[in-house]
């Protein structure tokens, strides 16, 4: 399923975490081999990906997201 969401990167998890998108509906979505550009706090930030339902995680904070595209904002 393809999805855009615009909200921000942080970090969630135990140990060396996770990448996570948390939408401005409050919905969290574990990035999947993000970019690099987004293994980084960043306040607003647009994403189109993939959710891959194929794919269980340990950190299991939502459902996983594959990046396709991204456009980071200014605040």
């Amino acid at each position: 399923m393809e999805i855009s969401a615009t909200g921000k990167i942080e970090k969630k998890g135990f140990g060396l975490g996770v990448w996570a998108l948390v939408t401005q509906e409050g919905k969290t979505y574990e990035l999947y081999q993000p970019p690099s550009e987004l293994c980084k706090p960043i306040s607003q930030v647009k994403i189109e990906g993939k959710i891959r339902e194929d794919i269980m995680t340990a950190a299991m904070i939502g459902k996983v997201l594959e990046v396709t595209s991204f456009s980071i904002e200014s605040p």
